[in-house]
């Protein structure tokens, strides 16, 4: 094939970023997917069985969905399962579109709290990138938010919180404790191709309405007009080096099964937390016989998943739980920061959600056991408990680990073209455990004072692992990272890492703006220095 001057693997938030702001910038984009397009009207949403195809096609587990363009994940020795999806778009088609920022401590954890690592970079130095990526995206939310310095304030008003948000609101206004609007990635007026907000309250299976931020939508038809090809289906096997351990380009293999090579000057590398390290270690040669890029040994190593716990409240009123945003109504940083008095560091940000339909956490079945939740009792469970509930979701931050890793599969697992699968490692540290047994009965406290019934806490969710991060640090040191702060790699200089795996640490909010603000000023960088670029010949 002919040779560009870019290759992306992988058409997710940060790949659909960095192919629509160089393909504009004038350079040849090739992106490599392996999943495909996902139609609109595909999506279950407004289907009447959409709770039953929730289970399983559109299950954001892929150990669970099976499908074809997905990849089984060894989690036999991980108390969370990695949540992901392949398509254009990638993680966003089932994301809850929850759109916060990092805070200025977040960046800053080993000076303040003697944790962790600090990052090469500060708040203030990414905060222009929050700013544009708010504008492109679409954000909806309140600005002076006190929980974060002036300057964050959204280009659209706040989605509406509705019954279920304004109750929660009771609790902690009694309590004197912090709370404001959800900032989504969702437009409350319809802007630019994406539609206005329909609250249908089902963003977690894709939205039907064409509403949600997923970067299909966002940026794939823009890059297609600047001249950036996407290739579907395209599972990427290898990237190959050249004698001088430059980057060439990527093996793929097609859905016919055939194999094909992709040159190119510069790759860029952005298939999360799981499948990035996943490809790194698979690419091994003489020169790099650990995995490409690994020379500090740290590839696939200091994985953060955020545990994440729910306490759900029920009540007596009508809140009308199945309504929209799925993701966030409200938020509270009441216990963000790090208070040594607790016993624990860092902290953790809290989501208030509905609690769905009929088949929901609280609602006819709730899991509950077969004899309880249907016959007679099912339809005196749906009079009793739909639309009476609230949930807060409780994001704990989590500290970076080494024995927290994705290795290779030793048991070959793999997928369907037979290419080794990951398995992932990973254990709860007694911090975050600390952290959330706090976090859960503040929360069930805040529940109490809106005048909740009774109170339930789901400790730790198995299926919770969205957000992939740390398996690919930045730094300023090669031997303890494995890109810069330009997420170039130190052993490869023409090959970036633009996902979450360059965390350095994970803060206690949904990542996905600070992935993209940091996959823009990659970028943005790279634009500037492309006559530095060292490329193979």
């Amino acid at each position: 094939m002919e040779s560009v001057d870019v290759l992306i693997i992988g058409a997710g938030a940060s790949g659909s970023v960095a192919a629509y702001h160089l393909a504009k910038a004038g350079f040849s984009v090739v992106c490599l997917e392996q999943g495909g397009w996902v139609k609109q009207t595909e999506y279950p949403g407004n289907h009447a069985a959409w709770e039953l195809l929730s289970q399983k096609r559109w299950h954001p587990n892929p150990n669970v969905r099976q499908l074809a363009i997905d990849y089984p994940v060894n989690t036999e020795e991980s108390d969370v399962n990695p949540l992901m999806y392949n398509a254009v778009g990638g993680g966003t088609i089932l994301y809850a579109a929850q759109w916060h920022r990092f805070r200025p401590s977040d960046f800053r954890v080993k000076s303040l709290d003697g944790v962790a690592d600090d990052w090469p970079f500060s708040y203030e130095d990414l905060e222009p990138y929050y700013r544009q990526m708010d504008l492109e995206i679409g954000v909806s939310g309140l600005g002076g938010n006190p929980a974060y310095p002036e300057g964050n304030n959204p280009p659209l008003p706040p989605l509406p919180i509705g019954k279920v948000g304004r109750k929660a609101a009771e609790g902690l206004n009694k309590l004197g404790w912090h709370w404001w609007p959800g900032y989504n990635a969702i437009p409350s007026r319809s802007y630019r191709n994406l539609n206005k907000c329909a609250l249908r309250g089902t963003c977690l299976t894709g939205c039907a309405e064409g509403s949600k931020a997923s970067m299909d939508l966002v940026y794939w038809q823009e890059a297609n007009n600047n001249g950036a090809k996407l290739v579907t289906g395209a599972r990427v096997k290898e990237i190959t080096v050249n004698e001088r351990g430059l980057a060439k380009g990527a093996v793929y293999i097609d859905r016919r099964g055939r194999e094909h090579f992709q040159p190119a000057s510069v790759v860029i590398l952005g298939a999360n937390g799981v499948g990035t390290p996943r490809l790194l270690l698979l690419s091994k040669s003489a020169k790099f016989p650990e995995g490409l890029a690994n020379s500090s040994g740290l590839v696939g190593r200091r994985l953060m998943m955020h545990p994440f716990a729910v306490v759900q409240g029920q009540f007596e009123e009508n809140l009308e739980s199945w309504v929209g945003p799925t993701g966030e109504l409200i938020n509270s940083m009441e216990f963000y920061e790090t208070d040594e008095k607790r016993g624990f560091v860092r902290g953790a940000k809290w989501d208030l959600m509905g609690t769905g339909g009929p088949l929901g956490m609280r609602s006819a079945y709730g899991g509950r056991p077969i004899k309880e939740a249907w016959g007679e009792n099912f339809h005196r469970s749906v009079k009793k408990n739909l639309g009476r509930s609230v949930a807060w979701g409780i994001i704990a931050e989590d500290l970076p680990d080494e024995n927290n890793r994705v290795v290779l599969d030793d048991l070959e697992l793999t997928d369907s073209d037979g290419i080794p699968s990951p398995k992932v490692i990973y254990k709860m540290s007694n911090n975050t455990r600390n952290l959330m047994e706090f976090h859960i009965e503040r929360a069930k406290e805040s529940l109490d004072a809106a005048g909740a019934t009774d109170t339930l806490a789901s400790p730790l969710m198995k299926d919770c692992g969205w957000h992939l991060l740390g398996t690919a640090r930045m730094g300023k040191d090669p031997e303890t990272s494995v890109v810069n702060e330009w997420c170039q790699s130190h052993d490869v200089p023409n090959l970036y890492i633009i996902d979450g795996s360059v965390f350095v640490t994970s803060a206690g909010v949904n990542p996905t703006a600070t992935i993209c603000a940091i996959a823009l000023r990659a970028v943005d960088h790279m634009i500037q220095e492309r006559r530095n670029q060292e490329v193979p010949v």
